[in-house]
C-alpha cells in the first residue's frame, strides 16, 4: 500500500466514511424526487429504489473488498470517489432526458407493469454506478485503517458509526433543507461537490501530481459544467409556458394556464391535480358534481353547514361551495403548505377559507367536531393513501359526521378492469356507510360517491333541490341527478392492515398507457419507426 501521510490521520477516514454514507441516502432521497414526477411517489417506487441502491452497495461492498485485498492502493479509492463525484453531479443535468428516453422506448414494448420496469431500468441506470462506487468506500477504508488484530473490532465499529451517522444527516438535510430550499437538482449538485473536495483534499494533502491523478482537474471541470448546466429545477423540460414550477417537502409542482382555466399538475406523466375555470361560473368538473352533498345534507333548510375537505388542494372545491352557497363554514385540511400558497395565488382561494396544514387522516383523530359535509379529495394523481382508504378511515369520516351529514369522494383513477381501486374504495366505503351513490362526470375520468347512514339522504336531496333558486345550479343539481346510481356493493375490502392501493393503481396505469399509445404501436408495428417518426 502507497504510504499517504493523511492516512495515518484516523479522523480523515473517519470523515471520509462520514461523507460516503451521507452521499449515499442523499442521493436515494434525490432519486425519489427526480422520479416522482414520471413514476409518482408510491411505495412501489420507493421499493424500487430502496431494492436497486442496496444492490449497487452490495456489489460495491463486495468488489472493494476483493480490491482493498489485492490492490490496496488509495489512489484508486480516491479516484472511485472522484468517478461517483463527477456522475452524481452529471444527473441533475441528464437524468431526466433519460427516464423520458427510457419511458419512450418500453412504453412500446411493455404492456404490462410499466411503472415497476420503466422506474426500475431508469434506476439502474442512473443510480447503480455511482452508489456501486461509494459501496467499495467501507471496506477499502477498513485496509487503510486498522493496524492490528487487537484494536480492528473498535476501528471498524468507528467506522460504521461514521457511516451511519453521515447517513442519518443525509437523510435529514435534503429532506428538510435542501430540496425545499433549493430542490433536486441543486441537492445532488452540493453533494456531488462534498465528495469532489473530500478527493481533493486527500490528493492534494498526498501531494500527487496531476499528471499521477487527471481525474481531479477533469472531474472539477465537469464539475463546473454541471453548476451552469444541471441548476435547472425544470422536471417537464418541454414545457415553456408555466406560472409556476417548484418543489415542497412533498411534491413537485407545476401551474400552468391557458386562456379558459388554471391547472396544477404534481406529475408531468400522469394526470392534473386540479383545475380552476377562470369564468367563476359552474365549469362541469368534479367539483360542480360534488355540491350536489350540499343538498342531500339539506343545504337550504339549515341555518348552518359546516364543511369539512380533506385535501383541500388548490381549494376549487372550498372556493365553488364558498361561491354558491352563503350558510357555508369550510374548513381545509392540506398536508402541502406550498399546494395552499399556490392556491391562494393562482387559484383565488379565498382568505377566508380556513386551510390547516395537517394529514387527513391525523386531524380527524386530533379533532372533535361533527360536520354536515366531509369532502375526501386526498386521491392525487397516480398516488392513493393507503392509510384513507380503509375501512378505519371510513369509519373515522362517519364518527365526525352529523346525524345526516353526507361524505363527498372524489375517485379519479376509472377503469373496465373488475376488481380495480374504484371498486375497492365503494366496496370499502359500502361497509360503513348504508346509503352510497355514485356519478361518473362527464368528459372526464372522475366519479363522484356520496355516502350517508341517513336513508332518506335521496329524499332530502330532491326536497333542498325545490328550494333553490339559481336556475344555474338547479340545471347542473339535475345533471348530476339524472346520471347518480345506487351502488352495489361486492365483497372488495381495503383495510389498515391490507390495502393494496398501489399494486390496483398500477393496474390502472397500465390500462391508460394501453389505451393512450394503442395508436401510435399500430403505426409502429405497420411502418416502422420511420411511420412513427413522421407522425409525430
Amino acid at each position: 500500500m502507497k504510504e499517504r501521510p493523511i492516512l495515518k490521520n484516523k479522523v480523515f477516514l473517519y470523515l471520509t466514511e462520514f461523507f460516503a454514507g451521507m452521499s449515499v441516502m442523499a442521493v436515494e432521497l434525490g432519486a425519489s424526487r427526480l422520479l416522482a414526477p414520471y413514476f409518482s411517489s408510491s411505495q412501489i417506487v420507493w421499493t424500487i429504489i430502496i431494492g436497486t441502491i442496496m444492490i449497487a452497495m452490495a456489489l460495491g461492498n463486495l468488489y472493494g473488498g476483493r480490491k482493498a485485498d489485492k490492490d490496496p492502493n488509495p489512489d484508486k479509492l480516491y479516484g472511485r470517489i472522484i468517478i461517483a463525484a463527477i456522475w452524481i453531479g452529471l444527473i441533475p443535468v441528464v437524468g431526466k432526458y433519460l427516464i423520458i428516453g427510457i419511458s419512450a422506448l418500453l412504453i412500446f414494448t411493455v404492456s404490462t407493469n410499466f411503472l415497476v420496469i420503466a422506474g426500475f431500468v431508469a434506476c439502474m441506470v442512473i443510480f447503480v454506478f455511482p452508489l456501486f462506487l461509494l459501496g467499495t468506500v467501507t471496506p477499502s477504508l477498513v485496509k487503510y485503517s486498522v493496524d492490528s488484530l487487537d484494536d480492528s473490532g473498535s476501528v471498524v465499529g468507528k467506522l460504521n458509526a461514521s457511516n451511519t451517522i453521515g447517513s442519518i444527516i443525509g437523510t435529514f438535510v435534503p429532506t428538510f433543507i435542501s430540496i425545499p430550499a433549493v430542490g433536486t437538482s441543486i441537492t445532488f449538485l452540493i453533494f456531488a461537490g462534498i465528495l469532489l473536495v473530500l478527493a481533493a483534499v486527500y490528493f492534494i494533502s498526498s501531494k500527487v501530481r496531476v499528471r499521477q491523478c487527471k481525474k481531479l482537474p477533469v472531474g472539477i471541470v465537469i464539475f463546473v459544467l454541471c453548476i451552469f448546466f444541471g441548476h435547472s429545477n425544470s422536471f417537464a423540460f418541454w414545457q415553456s409556458d408555466l406560472l409556476y414550477e417548484g418543489e415542497s417537502i412533498y411534491n413537485y409542482l407545476q401551474v400552468y394556464e391557458d386562456e379558459n382555466e388554471v391547472a396544477l399538475s404534481t406529475n408531468v406523466l400522469f394526470g392534473i391535480q386540479s383545475v380552476y375555470n377562470k369564468n367563476e361560473g359552474l365549469s362541469g368538473l368534479y367539483y360542480d358534481y360534488a355540491m350536489a352533498a350540499a343538498y342531500m345534507s339539506g343545504i337550504n333548510e339549515k341555518e348552518s353547514v359546516k364543511i369539512l375537505i380533506l385535501g383541500n388542494g388548490t381549494g376549487t372545491y372550498a372556493t365553488q361551495c364558498n361561491r354558491y352557497f352563503d350558510n357555508v363554514t369550510i374548513t381545509g385540511v392540506e398536508i402541502d403548505q406550498k399546494i395552499t400558497d399556490l392556491a391562494r395565488e393562482y387559484f383565488f382561494l379565498s382568505d377566508e377559507i380556513e386551510v390547516i396544514t395537517y394529514d387527513g387522516r391525523a386531524y380527524l383523530n386530533a379533532d372533535d367536531g361533527k360536520y354536515d359535509i366531509i369532502m375526501v379529495d386526498a386521491y392525487q394523481d397516480i398516488t392513493i393513501p393507503f392509510q384513507m382508504s380503509s375501512v378505519e378511515f371510513f369509519t373515522l369520516v362517519a364518527d365526525h359526521l352529523t346525524e345526516d351529514g353526507v361524505m363527498v369522494v372524489n375517485l379519479n383513477m376509472k377503469s373496465n378492469l373488475e376488481g380495480n381501486i374504484n371498486d375497492y374504495l365503494c366496496d370499502t366505503i359500502s361497509t360503513v356507510f348504508s346509503e352510497v351513490y355514485t356519478v361518473n362526470v362527464a368528459g372526464s375520468s372522475n366519479r363522484e360517491l356520496f355516502a350517508s347512514n341517513n336513508a332518506g339522504m335521496m329524499d332530502k336531496y330532491q326536497e333542498n333541490l325545490d328550494l333553490e333558486d339559481n336556475v344555474e345550479l338547479t340545471a347542473m343539481m339535475d345533471r348530476v341527478n339524472a346520471r347518480i346510481e345506487i351502488y352495489e356493493a361486492g365483497e372488495f375490502l381495503m383495510t389498515d392492515d391490507k390495502a393494496p392501493v398501489e399494486l390496483l393503481g398500477m393496474r390502472v396505469i397500465d390500462e391508460l398507457i394501453e389505451d393512450e399509445v394503442s395508436y401510435y404501436k399500430k403505426i409502429y408495428e405497420e411502418q416502422g419507426l420511420e411511420g412513427l417518426l413522421n407522425l409525430l
